[in-house]
């Protein structure tokens, strides 16, 4: 088992610099974690009280047995995706290299679209998404839960994109209202 979990806090940016695309690229998501409310901030104080004043004679934290994430990994797999729903997420991340096809606007958005490990991942994310919700095939829905996630950090926005605010999840929403499900 390997995984690499990265975070980039938008304040303090001393000491940190940001990765090249090709670096970016390589991470299967960006999520972006706001405040906790109110209670599940309140949790996680009760949480670090509990674990700062735990003895030496407490008992330790249980791992998580690989064969568990294994198994998980066998059962993502055998969620299905139809042939229509794969055409669905070329086509959105086929909108973000000739986003011309779509919309004007969008074209002067985007100077490079995503890679395709885009689509990789965007196939991997939602048959998880659809798995974690109970199902064993894929949705429209579940691949629109992930997309921003997915894609957020692959797209590189044109100059005039950024002058005018204009964020990757905006133009994302953007593309998602241009891109048609094939029935």
């Amino acid at each position: 088992l390997f995984m690499v979990l990265a975070t980039q806090n938008p304040i303090e940016q001393e000491g940190t610099y940001p990765l090249p695309e090709a670096q970016m690229d390589r991470f299967l998501i960006h999520t972006i974690i706001g405040y906790p409310d109110d209670n599940a901030e309140l949790e996680i104080m009760r949480l670090n009280k509990r674990e700062t004043s735990k003895s030496k004679n407490d008992q330790p934290l249980t791992s998580i047995s690989p064969q568990v994430i294994f198994d998980a990994r066998k059962e993502i797999d055998q969620v299905t995706i139809s042939e229509n729903m794969e055409k669905y997420i070329v086509d959105i991340v086929s909108a973000t290299r000739y986003p011309k096809k779509y919309s004007e606007e969008i074209d002067n958005w985007i100077d490079y679209g995503a890679s395709p490990r885009g689509s990789i991942a965007i196939d991997c994310a939602c048959r998880t998404h659809a798995w974690m919700n109970g199902k064993d095939f894929v949705t429209p829905d579940n691949i629109r839960a992930i997309v921003h996630d997915c894609l957020r950090h692959r797209l590189i926005l044109s100059y005039e994109a950024n002058a005018d605010g204009i964020t990757p999840d905006h133009v994302l929403d953007e593309i998602l209202q241009q891109v048609a499900v094939i029935a």
